[in-house]
């Protein structure tokens, strides 16, 4: 799925020459936390966040007994002073994959989604790449997430598939994982129903381990090192 389908296209963006008060003002009203900052002509040039806010402004600021005078020393303080800039963007054309993994390396919240000329097409958050995958996924409809155990090689996933239909149960979808184990892989399947005792029983006699999908997780989740006593 491309970045475009997935994006939010009404963007609240604001002047660079724009004061932070309005920045700050912008967000309460629309209930963000990055606001583009954009040339007339559309021209992406930087971003404004609540962090930056908050860096700007002290914490006193925040508090329901502001003072004129603090407001007057804010308004003099412009978008542009504050604003990051050098940003990482996304294309329409790029993939979920490609903005959740650019989101995990960049460690930001939204990412602009820009044109060829840089001109903005949209934003992206981290909001929006998880509604995404649950519609991706299927788990906006109530069912069981299953975890089976399986061998790395070639027809594991088809008998599973098999086995679950015989059943005449749905999927809302199948994910693949690594596994600790060498050899060995975790299959994922999100099926639409509650009763899944029977599918189990059946997996089970054909020599699949089912595990908890906590438990899988927890296995995955890296061990900590043991010091040998002095």
């Amino acid at each position: 799925m491309f970045v475009s389908r997935s994006m939010t296209q009404k963007v609240v963006t604001i002047d660079k020459n724009a004061d932070i008060l309005e920045a700050k003002e912008l967000m309460e009203q629309y209930q963000i936390r990055h606001v583009p900052v954009v040339e007339p002509d559309g021209l992406l040039i930087g971003m404004i966040t609540d962090r930056d806010l908050r860096s700007a402004l002290p914490s006193t600021f925040f508090k329901k007994d502001k003072k004129a005078a603090k407001k007057v020393a804010a308004s003099s303080i412009k978008v542009k002073d504050i604003m990051a800039q050098n940003l990482v963007t996304l294309s329409p054309m790029d993939t979920l994959q490609d903005a959740l993994l650019l989101i995990q390396k960049t460690l930001v919240g939204a990412l602009p989604v820009v044109d060829k000329k840089d001109k903005l097409l949209g934003i992206i958050s981290v909001r929006d790449l998880l509604r995404a995958f649950i519609n991706v996924l299927g788990i906006g409809t109530p069912g069981t997430l299953l975890c089976i155990l399986v061998e790395e090689k070639l027809g594991q996933l088809k008998k599973i598939v098999d086995i679950i239909t015989e059943e005449k149960v749905s999927f809302g979808s199948v994910l693949v994982a690594r596994y600790w184990e060498e050899g060995k892989r975790a299959v994922f399947p999100y099926l639409l129903t509650n009763n899944v005792v029977n599918v189990k029983k059946k997996l089970k006699a054909a020599g699949y381990t089912l595990l908890e999908p906590m438990e899988w997780y927890m296995d995955q989740l890296p061990k900590a090192e043991t010091k040998d006593p002095k």
